[in-house]
Order: structure tokens, then sequence, then C-alpha cells
């Protein structure tokens, strides 16, 4: 076995990619994410890993690099946040749609404007149609497995997918947290080379991501879909693989607390460790409340979802994130339609908050609950709440 050792999450997750034994690495710094490639960029020029460091003049020319790297057969990485992943956008769609396995780390941060470099989720929500897998962490110790366990997806021959996995910035990317390290036997063991079924080859040219006519680009579309969705059993099977490996098992969605939840609250990130403090709280007040944290953002785990919340009253979801002059939260918008057809679904209560790297307390947390309590007593139709704004 390895060994737990005190890190900055983002040297952990660069550390994941070098035990990974990338090839390819093409980045451009950005903060929160910066770490992450300065680290990548120490560990090649050190030689502690035979890689491939492109530095490029922006992240749209990153992730052109990475689609190029990845074509040819290079396990490849990127890193990036906020602006940048909005900048390499258009370029996103085209590694999922040609299925290129690329592992990219996103540290969460809030966009412009007014300018911030804090974390929110403004850009993991913005990003969520382009047909990427997206994996949210909570802590450090996740960030390392699941950016390692995301090249085992993210290369498995039956899903061929490019893979996100979400930190929150600051949050996550700039704290130091405990970290147990496999030994490089045991991740060589678990994840063996790369091996590409569809490499570009000189001696045997062929087009990828070609022109295509409107007799044929719906098809293409609808073997995307089929292919990401499919996806999902593949993943958890995936998941299960590595925690009789490394002995963390991970889920779609993972729940705490929730036996006989007449509340439940739904988080995504790095906050579900502060719920999870709320939870003890009130749990120990005698209130009936527990808690649902989102880990798999795409493909969205439908069946999950219904499966935890069967039997709650009331849903609290949380989202980090506004879809402007929506219905709220993007993800209180989602997890609202995917309970819609159910007939004895909770009331959908939504708040967004924490937006812009503010912070969400317990007290907070608790307020919600509260809060959610009083729209449900006064049978108010509100679509959501931004919570703690000031007047």
């Amino acid at each position: 076995m390895g060994k737990r050792i005190g890190m900055e999450v983002s040297l952990a997750i660069a550390e994941a990619a070098k035990m990974a034994n990338v090839d390819v690495v093409a980045a451009y710094p950005i903060t929160p994410q910066t770490h992450i490639v300065e680290r990548m960029a120490e560990i090649v020029a050190n030689g502690e890993l035979d890689a491939e460091y492109i530095p490029v003049e922006s992240e749209h020319s990153a992730m052109s690099a990475c689609l190029g790297s990845s074509a040819a057969g290079a396990r490849t990485f990127t890193a990036t946040a906020g602006q940048g992943l909005e900048l390499m956008h258009e370029v996103l769609y085209v590694a999922s749609a040609m299925r290129l396995p690329i592992v990219m780390a996103v540290a969460n941060r809030a966009l412009s404007s007014p300018l911030n470099v804090w974390g929110d989720q403004s850009d993991l929500m913005a990003v969520r149609d382009t047909g990427w897998i997206q994996i949210i962490c909570e802590n450090g110790q996740e960030a390392f497995d699941l950016t390692l366990a995301a090249f085992k997806i993210s290369e498995d021959h039956r899903i061929l997918l490019p893979v996100m996995i979400h930190c929150d910035g600051f949050y996550l990317t700039h704290v130091v947290e405990p970290i147990e390290f496999p030994t490089q036997d045991e991740v060589n063991k678990y994840l063996p080379p790369f091996n590409y079924p569809l490499p570009l080859d000189p001696d045997k040219p062929v087009t990828m991501g070609a022109f295509a006519p409107s007799f044929i680009y719906t098809e293409a579309k609808k073997a995307q879909e089929v292919n990401i969705v499919n996806s999902k059993q593949l993943i958890i099977d995936l998941w299960k693989e590595f925690g009789k490996t490394f002995g963390r098992e991970y889920h779609p969605i993972e729940k705490y607390r929730t036996e006989g939840a007449g509340t439940l609250l739904l988080t995504l990130g790095s906050f579900g460790e502060t719920a999870m403090t709320a939870v003890d709280k009130m749990r120990d007040e005698g209130q009936d409340v527990g808690l649902l944290k989102l880990r798999l953002w795409r493909p969205f785990p439908f069946e999950e979802l219904r499966e935890t919340v069967n039997g709650a009253q009331t849903l609290i979801v949380v989202d980090r994130a506004l879809s402007f002059g929506g219905p709220g939260g993007p993800a209180f918008s989602e997890i609202r339609s995917a309970l819609y057809g159910e007939k004895k679904r909770p009331k959908i209560i939504g708040f967004v908050g924490g937006l812009g790297g503010r912070d969400l307390t317990v007290t907070e947390f608790e307020g919600m609950v509260k809060r959610a309590a009083e729209i449900n007593d006064t049978a108010a139709e509100k679509e959501y709440e931004m919570f703690g704004v000031r007047e």
C-alpha cells in the first residue's frame, strides 16, 4: 500500500496524472487552476515523467492540441478554469463527438462580469451540454481518486469519451488535505497502457470529424447520445472496480444520514461537507434531515435520483450557479424535471447561494431547511430563492 500525505489538492491532481503516466499535457495557466499545470510542468522538466508538455497560447489552443494528441493515441491530460473553459468551449464539442478519451481537471470559477477569480459552479453548468462525462469532487481524496479513475473510464473501449473532473476553485484547489496515495505498482496494475483503437496513422489515412450534411448529422448526434447514456452503468461498474482495488468506492449520488429523512438537502461539490455538519447538528436536535451529494452530473443519474428521494417530503436543491431568466439554478431545474412524472415526488425547493466564492455556513444550511419549511407551510409557488442576498 501507499501512504498518506498532506498535500495541496491541485498538486494531488497533478500527482494523479503523473501516476497515470500521461503522454501529453497541453495547458494554459489560469487562476485557480494554475498550480495543477505548474506542477505538471515541473514533473516533466525534472524527468519524473516521460511526457510532452505543450505550453500553448490559449485554452482554445490547449484543447485543440489535446484533440490531436488523443487522436494519435497518446494518453492526454489538461486542466483549466472559468473563462479558460469558456474559451475552449467550441472545441469541447469536437472532443466528445469524435470520442477522444481526454481527461481534464476543471477548477471551478465564477464567470465574468464582474471579474471574479473565486469559486462557484457557473463554468461547470455552462458546459453541461458539450457531451463530456462530468464528475464532481467533494474533497482532496476524491479529486485524486476520481482523476485517476477518469483515465480508466475515458479509455474504456466501450466508452471512449472525454471526462471532466470538477473541483471547486480555492475551496479545494488551494487547500492542503491528507490524501492517501497508492503505490505506482498498484496504479500500473489498475491502469494498463493506453491502447486507442482508432489512432491516426499516416500509413492508413482517415478522415475524422468531417463535414456532415443534414441527412446524416441527426444520426451522428443520436449515436453520440446513445453512447454517453450507455456509459453510466459502465462508469458505475468501473467505480466498483476502483473500490475493490483501492478501498474507496464512488456512486452517482452519495447519501448521508438519509434513513427516515423527511427533508433532504442536495449539494454538488465541496459544500457537501459543510452540509454534512449541518445535518449532524439538525439530527442531534431531532430534525429528520438528510443529505444527497450529486457526484455524476453527466450522464445524469435519473434512476439513482428517483430511488434516493423516495419517501422524502421535501427536497432542497442548492445551486452555486444561476440560470438567468430561467427557473433559478441549473441543478434545481434538471432535478425537478427528472422527478416531474413521479407520483410521490417530494416538494422541490431551489436555493442559489455561494456565488463568486461567497461562503455557505452550517447556519445557512440550517436556514435553508427552515425557509423550505416556511415555503411548504404557506403553500408558496416559488420557483427558487437566492439565499443570503443582502438588502
